[in-house]
Protein backbone atom coordinates (compact mmCIF):
# COMPACT_ATOMS: atom_id res chain seq x y z
CA UNK A 1 0.00 0.00 0.00
CA UNK A 2 1.35 3.20 -1.06
CA UNK A 3 1.33 5.60 1.44
CA UNK A 4 1.24 9.94 1.26
CA UNK A 5 3.24 12.65 2.08
CA UNK A 6 1.26 13.39 5.54
CA UNK A 7 1.26 9.40 6.42
CA UNK A 8 5.47 8.98 5.79
CA UNK A 9 5.80 12.59 7.91
CA UNK A 10 3.93 11.25 10.89
CA UNK A 11 6.17 8.06 10.83
CA UNK A 12 9.12 9.52 11.45
CA UNK A 13 7.81 11.23 14.44
CA UNK A 14 7.27 8.14 15.78
CA UNK A 15 9.86 5.20 16.66
CA UNK A 16 8.69 1.82 16.19
CA UNK A 17 10.67 0.66 18.47
CA UNK A 18 9.99 2.53 21.87
CA UNK A 19 7.24 2.26 24.02
CA UNK A 20 5.76 5.36 25.25
CA UNK A 21 3.77 6.45 28.05
CA UNK A 22 -0.02 6.72 28.02
CA UNK A 23 0.09 10.50 27.53
CA UNK A 24 2.94 10.88 24.95
CA UNK A 25 1.17 8.00 22.95
CA UNK A 26 -2.04 10.11 23.12
CA UNK A 27 -0.47 13.13 21.88
CA UNK A 28 1.40 11.82 19.21
CA UNK A 29 -1.69 9.85 17.54
CA UNK A 30 -3.53 13.75 17.97
CA UNK A 31 -0.37 15.05 16.10
CA UNK A 32 -0.20 12.52 13.45
CA UNK A 33 -3.73 12.69 12.97
CA UNK A 34 -3.73 14.96 9.89
CA UNK A 35 -6.52 13.96 8.15
CA UNK A 36 -9.48 16.75 7.08
CA UNK A 37 -12.26 14.88 8.49
CA UNK A 38 -12.39 14.00 13.01
CA UNK A 39 -10.94 10.80 12.69
CA UNK A 40 -11.17 8.26 14.80
CA UNK A 41 -8.77 7.32 17.82
CA UNK A 42 -8.80 3.37 18.03
CA UNK A 43 -7.18 0.74 20.82
CA UNK A 44 -5.08 -2.23 19.62
CA UNK A 45 -4.56 -4.51 22.13
CA UNK A 46 -2.94 -7.88 21.87
CA UNK A 47 -3.23 -10.91 24.16
CA UNK A 48 -1.89 -14.12 25.50
CA UNK A 49 -4.85 -16.14 24.62
CA UNK A 50 -6.01 -18.80 22.41
CA UNK A 51 -8.92 -17.25 20.73
CA UNK A 52 -9.83 -21.08 19.18
CA UNK A 53 -10.33 -22.36 22.80
CA UNK A 54 -13.64 -21.86 23.97
CA UNK A 55 -12.73 -21.37 27.72
CA UNK A 56 -10.25 -18.38 26.29
CA UNK A 57 -12.29 -16.26 24.89
CA UNK A 58 -12.22 -12.44 25.70
CA UNK A 59 -15.27 -10.56 25.14
CA UNK A 60 -17.31 -7.53 26.92
CA UNK A 61 -19.28 -4.73 26.82
CA UNK A 62 -19.12 -1.18 28.94
CA UNK A 63 -20.02 2.30 28.27
CA UNK A 64 -17.01 4.73 27.54
CA UNK A 65 -17.22 7.20 30.29
CA UNK A 66 -16.93 10.24 27.40
CA UNK A 67 -19.02 7.84 24.82
CA UNK A 68 -17.32 7.41 21.05
CA UNK A 69 -18.30 10.04 19.12
CA UNK A 70 -20.23 8.63 16.83
CA UNK A 71 -23.72 9.15 16.39
CA UNK A 72 -25.18 5.51 16.67
CA UNK A 73 -28.57 4.84 14.76
CA UNK A 74 -30.24 1.72 16.16
CA UNK A 75 -32.81 -0.67 15.06
CA UNK A 76 -35.70 -1.88 17.78
CA UNK A 77 -37.04 -5.06 16.95
CA UNK A 78 -39.99 -5.87 19.65
CA UNK A 79 -43.76 -5.64 19.74
CA UNK A 80 -46.66 -3.39 22.15
CA UNK A 81 -45.13 -1.98 25.24
CA UNK A 82 -41.62 -2.65 24.06
CA UNK A 83 -42.00 -1.00 20.98
CA UNK A 84 -43.48 1.61 22.16
CA UNK A 85 -41.08 1.91 24.98
CA UNK A 86 -37.84 1.87 22.35
CA UNK A 87 -39.94 4.96 20.38
CA UNK A 88 -40.24 7.28 23.74
CA UNK A 89 -36.50 6.37 24.60
CA UNK A 90 -35.53 7.12 21.37
CA UNK A 91 -34.99 4.28 19.05
CA UNK A 92 -34.59 5.24 15.14
CA UNK A 93 -36.66 2.69 13.91
CA UNK A 94 -38.81 0.27 15.36
CA UNK A 95 -41.12 -2.71 14.38
CA UNK A 96 -41.22 -6.22 13.86
CA UNK A 97 -41.79 -8.82 11.13
CA UNK A 98 -42.17 -5.49 8.50
CA UNK A 99 -38.79 -4.27 9.36
CA UNK A 100 -37.01 -8.11 9.00
CA UNK A 101 -38.70 -8.33 5.76
CA UNK A 102 -37.73 -5.02 5.01
CA UNK A 103 -33.81 -6.29 5.86
CA UNK A 104 -34.46 -9.48 3.96
CA UNK A 105 -36.19 -7.86 0.55
CA UNK A 106 -34.53 -4.27 0.84
CA UNK A 107 -30.81 -5.81 1.98
CA UNK A 108 -31.80 -2.73 4.56
CA UNK A 109 -28.60 -1.68 6.83
CA UNK A 110 -29.33 2.01 7.78
CA UNK A 111 -28.69 1.22 11.36
CA UNK A 112 -25.32 0.58 13.40
CA UNK A 113 -26.89 -2.23 15.89
CA UNK A 114 -30.15 -4.01 16.38
CA UNK A 115 -31.52 -4.49 20.13
CA UNK A 116 -34.77 -7.01 20.59
CA UNK A 117 -36.42 -8.50 23.04
CA UNK A 118 -36.35 -12.29 23.60
CA UNK A 119 -39.31 -13.43 21.99
CA UNK A 120 -38.35 -12.15 18.74
CA UNK A 121 -35.45 -14.26 18.30
CA UNK A 122 -37.31 -16.37 16.69
CA UNK A 123 -37.72 -14.17 13.65
CA UNK A 124 -34.72 -12.96 14.34
CA UNK A 125 -32.65 -15.91 13.51
CA UNK A 126 -34.16 -16.52 10.06
CA UNK A 127 -32.03 -13.34 9.30
CA UNK A 128 -28.68 -14.42 11.11
CA UNK A 129 -26.91 -15.45 8.00
CA UNK A 130 -27.56 -11.62 6.60
CA UNK A 131 -26.78 -10.05 10.09
CA UNK A 132 -23.67 -12.23 11.20
CA UNK A 133 -21.17 -11.09 8.67
CA UNK A 134 -22.11 -7.60 9.27
CA UNK A 135 -21.72 -7.99 12.81
CA UNK A 136 -25.29 -7.43 13.57
CA UNK A 137 -26.61 -10.06 15.21
CA UNK A 138 -28.44 -9.36 18.74
CA UNK A 139 -26.44 -11.12 21.39
CA UNK A 140 -27.68 -11.22 25.18
CA UNK A 141 -24.06 -10.98 26.08
CA UNK A 142 -23.64 -7.48 24.17
CA UNK A 143 -26.90 -6.40 26.13
CA UNK A 144 -28.78 -6.21 22.29
CA UNK A 145 -31.36 -9.13 23.27
CA UNK A 146 -33.12 -7.57 26.33
CA UNK A 147 -36.00 -7.00 27.89
CA UNK A 148 -35.67 -3.38 29.39
CA UNK A 149 -35.39 -2.04 25.74
CA UNK A 150 -35.18 1.43 27.01
CA UNK A 151 -31.86 1.10 28.78
CA UNK A 152 -30.13 -0.77 26.01
CA UNK A 153 -30.92 2.41 23.66
CA UNK A 154 -29.73 4.63 26.29
CA UNK A 155 -26.43 2.81 27.41
CA UNK A 156 -25.96 2.28 23.05
CA UNK A 157 -26.53 5.95 22.34
CA UNK A 158 -24.20 6.82 25.36
CA UNK A 159 -21.34 5.18 23.87
CA UNK A 160 -21.41 1.35 24.43
CA UNK A 161 -18.74 -0.44 23.16
CA UNK A 162 -18.26 -4.50 22.41
CA UNK A 163 -14.86 -5.54 22.97
CA UNK A 164 -14.05 -8.85 21.23
CA UNK A 165 -11.12 -11.26 20.38
CA UNK A 166 -10.44 -11.35 16.45
CA UNK A 167 -8.71 -15.11 15.36
CA UNK A 168 -5.32 -13.16 16.06
CA UNK A 169 -6.34 -12.66 19.53
CA UNK A 170 -6.25 -9.09 19.10
CA UNK A 171 -9.27 -6.73 20.21
CA UNK A 172 -9.73 -3.44 18.34
CA UNK A 173 -11.48 -0.89 19.43
CA UNK A 174 -12.63 2.63 18.97
CA UNK A 175 -12.11 4.62 22.31
CA UNK A 176 -13.30 7.69 20.47
CA UNK A 177 -12.32 10.84 18.22
CA UNK A 178 -9.38 13.09 17.82
CA UNK A 179 -11.66 16.21 18.70
CA UNK A 180 -11.90 14.86 22.11
CA UNK A 181 -8.28 15.79 23.18
CA UNK A 182 -5.83 13.89 25.38
CA UNK A 183 -7.82 14.08 28.96
CA UNK A 184 -11.05 12.49 27.53
CA UNK A 185 -9.35 9.98 25.05
CA UNK A 186 -7.07 8.87 28.41
CA UNK A 187 -10.57 8.18 30.66
CA UNK A 188 -11.55 5.76 27.68
CA UNK A 189 -8.47 4.37 27.25
CA UNK A 190 -8.22 3.58 31.01
CA UNK A 191 -11.85 2.21 31.33
CA UNK A 192 -11.13 0.30 28.52
CA UNK A 193 -8.12 -1.28 29.61
CA UNK A 194 -9.52 -2.06 32.97
CA UNK A 195 -12.49 -3.75 31.67
CA UNK A 196 -10.16 -6.11 29.43
CA UNK A 197 -7.64 -6.84 32.21
CA UNK A 198 -10.55 -7.70 34.28
CA UNK A 199 -12.04 -10.46 31.82
CA UNK A 200 -8.93 -12.10 31.96
CA UNK A 201 -10.26 -15.55 31.40
CA UNK A 202 -9.11 -18.42 34.10
CA UNK A 203 -7.62 -20.41 31.09
CA UNK A 204 -5.47 -17.87 30.33
CA UNK A 205 -1.53 -18.78 31.12
CA UNK A 206 1.90 -16.36 31.23
CA UNK A 207 1.45 -13.11 30.01
CA UNK A 208 -1.79 -11.55 29.47
CA UNK A 209 -1.33 -8.42 27.72
CA UNK A 210 0.90 -8.73 25.13
CA UNK A 211 1.43 -5.40 23.19
CA UNK A 212 -0.99 -2.31 23.33
CA UNK A 213 -1.23 0.23 20.36
CA UNK A 214 -3.36 3.85 19.72
CA UNK A 215 -3.63 4.85 15.96
CA UNK A 216 -5.87 7.19 14.15
CA UNK A 217 -7.94 6.31 11.31
CA UNK A 218 -5.40 7.42 8.77
CA UNK A 219 -2.36 7.80 10.98
CA UNK A 220 0.75 5.29 12.04
CA UNK A 221 0.32 3.37 15.43
CA UNK A 222 2.05 4.15 18.88
CA UNK A 223 2.76 1.38 21.06
CA UNK A 224 2.22 2.10 24.67
CA UNK A 225 3.81 0.86 28.03
CA UNK A 226 0.99 -0.82 29.37
CA UNK A 227 2.83 -1.50 32.94
CA UNK A 228 0.10 -4.75 33.08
Amino acid sequence: MKHGKKYIDSVKAIESTKLYEVDEAINLVLDTAKAKFDETVELHVRLGVDPKQADQQVRGVLVLPNGTGKEVKVLVLAKGDKADQAKEAGADFVGAEEMIQKIQSENWFDYDVIITTPDMMGLVGRIGKILGPKGLMPNPKSGTVTMDVAKAIKDTKAGKVEYRLDKNAIIHCAIGKKSFGNVKLKENYEALMEAIVKAKPAAAKGQYVKSVALASTMGPGVKINAKI
